[in-house]
């Protein structure tokens, strides 16, 4: 999210952290309301468009938002939600967006409370590699046609006892609110928020071959020399990749794998 709607958010981030940490746990409760919200703005375009028109007075749209919110919702979530209706978007869908991102950043920060962010983040990583190879498994917690009960249950029997209650509670929100979004992609973005919140940058390495500590030792402090900021390191291990490694950090890739060097020399040779 950039420009103004960008600005609207970490302005709204900024007000709400002092609120997540005095919350603790309570912040998964406010996360839920969140996301109460953010259902209710996509299920409702006339509201949505009307708490996020530019040309309607800010204080009218906040009033709107509290009598929206009027009853059942904790008082620190209607003082977040008509702050965010006062400010400016530049597009409407970008309100609902912004009400979902606070939401991910109160269930995080209720993991955060109890020393468990690491752990959620680590287990939203690896349930997606878990589900590399399991094609139906993906197709069905990502297809909107179906039944997001029964997708619900689909994580449950994955991940009931085995994980963080954080991290089962994102994974169902990821297939259960799908939001135009594929649920390994979802899962992934919420890994990352986890590791923003954890002053981490996440860089997502793809070996032919296990690394070793020493050789992710080297590569991590590598990549933070590079960022300036401390790296998370999520590695795994493709067979297809021959030789090298492929590295994303956020939107930059490096590409540094045998079969990348020989299609880019194919590619020199046609042109």
């Amino acid at each position: 999210m950039r420009g103004t709607s960008g600005a609207s958010l970490a302005a709204a981030q900024e007000r709400f952290e002092p609120v997540l940490r005095s919350a603790g746990a309570d912040g998964q409760t406010l996360g839920e309301q969140l996301f109460a919200v953010v259902a209710a703005l996509d299920a409702s375009g006339p509201l949505r468009r009307s708490l996020a028109d530019p040309s309607r007075d800010p204080e009218d749209r906040a009033a709107l938002a509290g009598r929206v919110l009027a009853g059942g919702f904790d008082e620190r979530v209607v003082d977040l939600v008509t702050g965010l209706a006062r400010s400016r978007w530049s597009g409407d869908a970008d309100l609902a967006d912004a009400v979902e991102r606070l939401g991910l950043d109160a269930v995080l920060a209720s993991a955060e409370s109890r020393g468990a962010l690491e752990t959620v983040e680590d287990e939203l990583f690896r349930l997606t590699r878990a589900l590399v190879g399991q094609r139906e498994a993906r197709q069905v917690l990502s297809d909107g046609a179906t039944d997001p009960e029964r997708r619900a249950q689909l994580v449950d029997a994955l991940l009931t006892g085995k994980v963080d209650g954080v991290t089962q509670a994102l994974a169902r929100r990821a297939t259960t609110h799908l939001r135009g979004r594929r649920f390994v992609a979802t899962l992934l973005w919420y890994g990352e928020i986890a590791a923003e919140r954890r002053r981490r940058l996440v860089a997502t390495v793809t070996s032919g071959a296990v690394l070793s500590q020493s050789q992710q030792d080297r590569l991590a402090g590598l990549l933070e020399r590079a960022y300036g900021r401390a790296v998370q390191l999520n590695v795994t291990v493709d067979p297809a990749v021959i030789g090298g490694l492929r590295i994303q950090v956020g939107a930059d890739v490096v590409d540094s794998t045998v079969l990348s060097r020989l299609a880019d020399a194919r590619r020199r040779l046609a042109g």
